[in-house]
């Protein structure tokens, strides 16, 4: 029977105490990181080495030369790390978003006397006063008051949210270096990690690094991630653009940027602020990231627009509509007496917020209000044609300046004021709380409201100082809605109150919405982690198990060895004595 090496037992022990030693250090180096986020456990992968043929009996026989370690490898699924990625950025984007509408709650918060709901109330209740004693100066001064308060929530709520959306892209400049920074690591892993493998295993603790930063980028955008076998690089594509591709990358810049390298973003006088694109590299295409954080953001930074929006549409039905009923009443600034003689007519034809001499009209194709200007002359019976009172109305056909006297937006609230005549010494007896009749078939809306106009409208004679008859109509536009307005005001068929009270419901209901996504999508996030940590998570129970384990193998494997050492010790010094 042949034999193998005299050293072959010791070669076979040697290997399995190298072998368990590895494995021992590798569950150490497990444990040790058991609390590293995104650490991925491994293991040392083992195999018998080639066996040894020997002969016994002329015939051919195996034996085996002990185990060796192959490779260390990473526990990591794939499939869940897609997924992960996937849901993860969804989670973002409903937080963001969750966060946005805590922020426009808070700027409407009408749970106290403070909000813009209680100033609505409040204006229309002192019209309803007012419609009771229009002769009485306290009452008249008091709807001067809410009037103001109105315009100013109105005009402090759209500052609060010109404020949330230059924070909102500030947040976006801040998250878009972000992005470039994450994207310059995973290029120089990819780098590292090709290096560290191009002479065979693998580089478990940079590739952990990698996915790790992978887990952040997609908190940021929607990516999907792909990795080259060839050289074991990472690409990944958001949105149909590769962001990273091997060694080579895009970066994001918020823009437009320019040639010289500055970046003045877009102003937008509608709003009153800059705007600005993320936009890919110096290529100037605006790049959209689906879904995260910066695509949240960007749509909160929407929201926030339609809501300021939302606040130009009252200021525009108070400018346009509530002004044309307000010019068709009269002040009570000249006696019953007066006019009867017809030696003095009362204020009218005056806007109740805005300026004077001016027609505000609604364009519901534009979406615009419109500046016109406007003259009211005032003809006594023994001027005019007709022998009665007449009012002379004279609108321009046009607009002097498209820049200017074309409101959008911001410029709609910030045109909504008081009209000064009504706030100067005594201007409270200015206030149209009494109606006046026309004798023809047009209303006053066609007679203030129509530009070129230049028509005399012979009136009937009004009612007393104490008659409030036009106060009710100016009341009954704040909380009664008008089907005979469809596309022709800038609210709709609703009032004032029903406008602004369905804004806010809209508000809470796509803020419930939202609250309950985010909910919902944590569930999916937690579910999909737990099930990574599954695969990748170190378990204390298996490795304390791995652990014994693999140190008995190395005191076997070791104990054996000193045992073998200890046979050749007496073959070789104690074999031959004999007969010296």
């Amino acid at each position: 029977m042949a034999v193998r090496s005299t050293f072959a037992g010791l070669n076979t022990m040697y290997r399995g105490v190298s072998t368990n030693r590895l494995a021992l250090e590798t569950t150490g180096h497990n444990m040790t990181n058991s609390s590293v986020e995104g650490y991925s456990r491994q293991s040392v992968n083992q195999a018998a080495t080639a066996a040894d043929t020997v002969y016994a009996s002329g015939m051919k026989q195996f034996i085996g030369s002990g185990v060796d370690s192959l490779s260390i490898t990473r526990a990591r699924d794939v499939y869940a790390d897609k997924q992960y990625w996937r849901e993860y950025a969804d989670q973002e984007y409903a937080k963001a978003r969750q966060t946005n509408y805590q922020k426009l709650e808070a700027i409407f918060n009408d749970s106290d006397d403070t909000g813009l709901q209680n100033a609505i109330l409040s204006f229309y209740q002192q019209w309803v006063d007012l419609s009771k004693e229009a002769s009485n100066t306290s009452e008249r001064v008091a709807v001067l008051e809410e009037s103001g308060i109105l315009v100013d929530r109105v005009a402090a709520s759209s500052k609060q949210l010109q404020s949330q959306i230059i924070s909102e892209y500030d947040d976006i400049k801040i998250n878009v270096a972000k992005v470039n920074t994450i994207t310059d690591q995973i290029v120089q892993l990819n780098k590292s990690i090709m290096a560290a493998e191009s002479t065979g295993g693998s580089a478990n603790d940079l590739r952990d690094a990698r996915d790790n930063l992978a887990d952040q980028l997609s908190g940021f955008m929607g990516i999907s991630v792909s990795e080259n076998p060839a050289n074991s690089m990472y690409t990944i594509v958001a949105n149909g653009t590769s962001i990273v591709n091997g060694i080579t990358k895009l970066d994001l810049t918020v823009g437009p940027t320019y040639k010289d390298g500055s970046q003045p973003g877009i102003p937008n006088e509608d709003y009153g602020i800059t705007d600005y694109n993320i936009e890919i590299g110096d290529t100037g295409v605006v790049f959209d990231p689906i879904t995260g954080t910066l695509a949240a953001e960007m749509d909160a930074i929407q929201e926030d627009k339609d809501y300021i929006d939302k606040l130009a549409d009252m200021a525009a039905f108070l400018l346009t509509d509530f002004n044309a009923q307000h010019k068709a009443g009269s002040g009570m600034d000249a006696s019953d007496l007066d006019v009867e003689n017809g030696t003095d007519f009362p204020t009218t034809g005056l806007n109740f917020f805005g300026e004077d001499g001016i027609a505000y009209i609604w364009n519901d194709t534009t979406k615009s209000v419109e500046i016109y200007k406007q003259s009211v002359t005032i003809h006594n019976p023994a001027t005019s044609a007709s022998g009665n009172w007449e009012i002379d109305v004279q609108t321009a056909s046009g607009v002097l300046n498209p820049d200017t006297d074309v409101l959008k937006g911001i410029r709609i609230i910030n045109a909504l004021k008081v009209n000064t005549t009504l706030t100067a010494t005594d201007g409270e007896r200015k206030i149209a709380a009494r109606s006046i009749e026309l004798d023809c078939a047009h209303t006053w809306k066609e007679v203030y409201s129509t530009p070129g106009n230049s028509i005399s409208h012979p009136v009937r004679d009004m009612g007393g100082t104490a008659d409030g008859s036009n106060a009710v109509l100016l009341s009954t536009l704040l909380n009664q809605g008008d089907e005979t307005r469809a596309g022709l005001a800038s609210i709709g068929v609703s009032s004032l109150q029903d406008y602004y009270n369905k804004a806010m419901t809209d508000l809470g209901v796509n803020s419930s919405q939202m609250n309950n996504k985010v909910t919902s999508q944590e569930d999916i996030v937690e579910q999909v982690n737990q099930w990574r940590t599954s695969v990748a998570g170190v378990n204390w129970d298996e490795e304390l198990t791995n652990m014994i384990m693999f140190q008995q193998g190395y005191a076997a494997c070791s104990r054996c060895l000193t045992t073998m050492d200890e046979m050749l010790d007496r073959l070789i010094n104690s074999t031959g004595v004999v007969g010296r």
